[in-house]
């Protein structure tokens, strides 16, 4: 359905705020289903990022900082999200070898099997990109690079 119709608006002031309209609405869109695919695990979207952030470094560690710069949420409180998910015992700490200051952060086994079980899960769906080609995919996402250069 086409932007307007979504949201009952027939004139935009031209074609620049038309597609950050339908950019923003789009986003929230993805964030709700996003939200429903996490229901189930008690996850928050920052959470389920850091897993994947973690399961993606390991063997490796990572500090706090370093899973914040990789963050699609910049702006997330990463040592609450870790501490939270130690409590859920998909993440472990422990001091860093190197330096005794830092914490080094790992993906727990019993993590690693929950993002297993949701790739698993996510594959029985349909994407919510689907009605694009690969091509369409690519080109969206070169879009999307673009307006953030």
């Amino acid at each position: 359905m086409p932007i307007g119709d979504d949201i009952q608006q027939k004139e935009f002031r031209d074609s620049h705020q038309k597609a950050m309209i339908n950019l923003m609405y789009t986003s929230t869109w993805l964030n709700e289903r996003m939200r429903v695919f996490l229901a189930p695990t008690d996850l928050t979207p920052q959470q389920f990022n850091v897993l994947r952030i973690l399961r993606g470094a390991q063997p490796e560690p990572l500090s706090t900082l370093q899973i914040r710069e990789r963050m699609i949420d910049k702006m997330s409180d990463t040592s609450r999200i870790v501490d939270r998910l130690v409590k859920k015992g998909f993440v472990e700490k422990s001091t860093c070898k190197q330096d005794k200051r830092l914490v080094d952060i790992f993906i727990s086994q019993q993590g690693l099997n929950l993002l297993k079980t949701m790739d698993e899960q996510e594959l029985q769906f349909p994407s919510h990109l689907s009605a694009l080609s690969p091509e369409e995919a690519e080109h969206l996402s070169f879009l999307l690079d673009k307006i953030r250069d």
